[in-house]
């Protein structure tokens, strides 16, 4: 290899001929087939393989120049890492499109036609996974020493099926056909222990020693995804999957006992069969705490490796090494830490917990107390004894600076502990991520305020300086580059393509604003882009969606403080409207909804019920055909969302205010186009910073009047002051949508009525309505949606993940870009 990296071998170089010859070279040599036997899948197989083998190069390359400069690495471990497929966003970060086009060209393949033959990666569900991949596609581009951790599913979340109306799921079986981009590294196999029991070892000068002696073994094995940046970095996530020790038991199968020989491996590969198991009983909830740490003792023991093997004083470690905990899953990683310094290399308390300390930092995702996890203590007794015990004594001594703070504060201190000591005791992982880690970031103004205020107001009190915001972003070569090339070329040929990695440079389109031409032309990509989703919903899904209506788009997970709920009451009243009034002439409008629920949410299951309920109705009225239409797409993923993006004119981001943390599909929406229809709540706010009154549709409570009002809340006044919310309501009540299953419905009437509506969404449906109006106005004059639609375009700069991860690397991982 010379210093170009150049390996001299033709078939890896980045040309027509050498694309071509090792896309035959692996359809022939890696699939064992010629091109007549060869079918659409191996072609897609073999042509993946010849892209990843031009990764290869630029990803040793990197990885070598890390050893080299014994950089300091942040390390990214996420639960979630939602990928999506690679083929396309690999080319394109590799500037590889025409030397793609041309090189199946000659074998008279199209190469984007090969696209759909890659199955989503199964390693996330929803904003926390896509945000993950977004930072590290970031961070490649950006040239920052990183790399992600996280699991290596067999199934994923679920595969949605919409069966009757109602969400089944089935197991997400992505890999079923292989992953040409993953390698695996069985040498860097860890061990991960659970259970048995802790002694003291010595005790010398009142210092004890202690042994973890784990009753069961499990093997983790790693596979490397690269992460092709927009340039020449490559960095890398790695995956972890689980095995067992002794996989087969030979004494077992000859007794006959053919189940028994084959237990182990069968418990040990169910901690990475799927994400989130459903943790409604005690069995899940295990399953899940044996999954958080097992991917924490897998990534940090691959760390510590890594470091040592250039290192040889612990005090660098903080030098060497930021831990980034994406949410709480990997909270483990604190008492780990000190665990493998103190037992395994004898390290004292204080310093242990210095370097444990300085080398993490936390980032929160969620502002509902009860999504922040807690665990059993006597179920982290009986799986982790030591790391129990290290947490008796951090919060111990934590217990004793909160005295010292504030003398005689018992609540303070109830509040602030490690340990919920209110019934069962449990261990609070939040608090654990604060207390040990040296930040604690939120990912949007407004959530981070509400961090400091009532959240974590008391540790905001004791340790201000930890406290940071960092608004999400997402990155712009897959969402906007990717996702919309009709509308990336016009952008491109106006303003240049430096936007693809300097994104605020997308406002000097604003000086187009009074261009006739370019906004005609912002008008003819957008109906291109919903006439290909007009054609994907035919042939893929046997919908039929109204291309001269509105795209009122709402897609995302689906959880009842995003009041999904809320927009099909207003297709209610719209439906209402258009029987009840001949005079009510609105814009056609095409609702369309995608989302996944948790299997155990029952009342969002029942919701996505009751938006086909809804759909079934109105879609076959005659007298409301192609002036009102409603459909769900089911399965949502990354792929299906690069579909609708490019495709939407509304963003549905209706969130009660004060409840979503940020979000991220409201910045895709954006960055395509699409006006924003929203709450003063998460990301909305900045925004609406960005892009004013005038172009976007605010309405509804904002969060300290959501405080203020709750108090004095009563839904049941809403729907006797306004009879359109009324009559919805009663349409449920008498059974209009579910008249084969009356009573269906009934729960979603006492959660709103009986129940008073704790996410208030009647509080804010007469308002939501009245901004709804406002569309439909707005979207009767082409000229001034599409100036609205540019102004949007072009200052969604701010929300470039690119951005986002400058301000970590800056204020957090204390990181520079990497010197060529």
């Amino acid at each position: 290899m010379n210093e170009n990296g150049d390996t001299g071998d033709h078939r890896v170089e980045m040309t027509v001929d050498g694309l071509k010859e090792d896309f035959e070279w692996h359809l022939r040599y890696t699939l064992g087939k010629g091109s007549i036997r060869a079918t659409r899948r191996d072609e897609y197989t073999a042509f993946a393989n010849a892209v990843r083998d031009r990764v290869v190069e630029r990803w040793i390359n990197t990885q070598e120049r890390y050893h080299r400069e014994n950089a300091r690495r942040v390390y990214y471990l996420s639960l979630e890492f939602l990928m999506g497929r690679l083929l396309g966003n690999n080319v394109i970060n590799l500037k590889a499109d025409k030397i793609c086009r041309e090189a199946l060209g000659r074998h008279g393949i199209d190469w984007n036609s090969l696209r759909d033959f890659e199955t989503d990666a199964g390693l996330g569900n929803g904003g926390l996974g896509r945000l993950a991949a977004c930072y590290l596609d970031s961070m490649s581009t950006l040239d920052l020493a990183g790399m992600g951790y996280g699991i290596r599913y067999d199934y994923g979340i679920f595969r949605q099926k919409i069966v009757d109306g109602q969400q089944v799921e089935e197991p997400d079986q992505w890999l079923k056909h292989g992953y040409p981009w993953e390698m695996a590294r069985p040498e860097y196999s860890q061990l991960v222990g659970f259970g048995g029991s802790v002694e003291c070892v010595s005790s010398k000068g009142g210092k004890a020693s202690w042994r973890w002696t784990p009753a069961e073994t499990v093997e983790g094995v790693p596979y490397d995804l690269p992460i092709v940046g927009y340039g020449d970095t490559v960095n890398s996530l790695r995956l972890w999957s689980a095995k067992a020790v002794d996989e087969f038991d030979f004494a077992d199968f000859n007794k006959g006992s053919y189940v028994e020989a084959v237990e182990k491996k069968v418990l040990a590969e169910n901690l990475t069969k799927v994400l989130y198991p459903n943790d409604s009983t005690m069995a899940g909830k295990e399953l899940r705490l044996r999954q958080q740490y097992f991917f924490v003792a897998c990534s940090l023991s691959d760390i510590l490796r890594r470091f040592r093997e250039l290192n040889s004083d612990w005090s660098a470690l903080p030098d060497k090494v930021f831990i980034h905990l994406n949410e709480t899953h990997p909270a483990l990683v604190i008492p780990e830490l000190m665990r493998i310094l103190m037992d395994n290399y004898g390290v004292e308390w204080n310093d242990a917990w210095e370097l444990t300390r300085r080398a993490t930092g936390y980032t929160n995702h969620t502002i509902l107390p009860e999504a922040l996890e807690k665990w059993p203590v006597s179920m982290m007794e009986r799986l982790l004894p030591r790391h129990l015990q290290i947490i008796y004594e951090i919060n111990g001594r934590f217990l004793q600076q909160i005295t010292a703070t504030y003398p005689g504060d018992m609540d303070r201190l109830q509040r602030m502990s490690l340990i919920d000591e209110s019934g069962e005791r449990y261990v609070r992982m939040a608090n654990l991520c604060i207390v040990g880690s040296s930040s604690v970031n939120g990912v949007a103004e407004l959530h981070t305020q509400i961090l400091k205020d009532t959240l974590f107001r008391d540790f905001y009190e004791m340790m201000p300086e930890r406290f940071h915001n960092v608004t999400n972003g997402i990155t712009p070569r897959r969402w906007l580059l990717k996702a919309n090339p009709l509308l990336s070329k016009l952008i491109s040929e106006r303003i240049g393509d430096g936007w693809i990695t300097r994104l605020d440079e997308l406002k000097r389109l604003e000086g187009l604003a009074d261009d006739t031409g370019f906004l005609d032309a912002l008008g003819e990509i957008k109906r291109a882009n919903k006439m290909q989703l007009v054609s994907y919903a035919k042939s893929s899904l046997g919908m039929d969606l109204v291309p001269d209506a509105i795209f009122d788009v709402q897609v995302k997970r689906l959880h009842e403080y995003k009041r999904q709920l809320m927009l099909a009451l207003y297709i209610v009243i719209f439906y209402n409207r258009l029987v009840n009034n001949q005079s009510y002439d609105p814009v056609p409008r095409q609702f369309i909804f995608a989302a996944k629920a948790a299997p155990g949410y029952h009342m969002a299951k029942l919701i996505i019920r009751f938006i086909h309920a809804i759909a079934r109705v109105v879609n076959s009225d005659a007298r409301t055909r192609g002036r009102l239409s409603v459909a769900f797409l089911p399965d949502y993923r990354v792929s299906l969302a690069e579909k609708i993006m490019p495709a939407s004119e509304v963003s549905e981001q209706i969130s009660l205010a004060g409840m979503e943390a940020s979000g991220t599909g409201n910045m895709k929406f954006m960055m395509n186009g699409a006006l924003t229809l929203g709450t003063y709540d998460g990301a909305n706010v900045e925004i609406h910073r960005e892009v004013g009154d005038a172009n976007m549709f605010l309405f509804g409570m904002r969060a300290e009047e959501v405080a203020a009002r709750r108090a004095s809340y009563v839904s049941r006044e809403c729907c006797e002051r306004n009879p359109e919310i009324k009559a919805a309501l009663d349409m449920v009540a008498q059974n209009a949508f579910s008249q084969s299953e009356p009573g269906l419905f009934d729960p979603i009437l006492r959660n709103l009525i009986d129940y008073n509506d704790y996410y208030m969404l009647l509080a804010d449906l007469d308002s939501y309505c009245a901004a709804q109006d406002r569309i439909d106005a707005a979207y009767r004059d082409a000229r001034r949606w599409n100036r609205m639609s540019l102004v949007n375009i072009a200052r969604s700069g701010y929300f470039s993940s690119d951005r986002a991860v400058m301000e970590y690397a800056r204020n957090i991982w204390h990181i520079e870009p990497m010197k060529k």
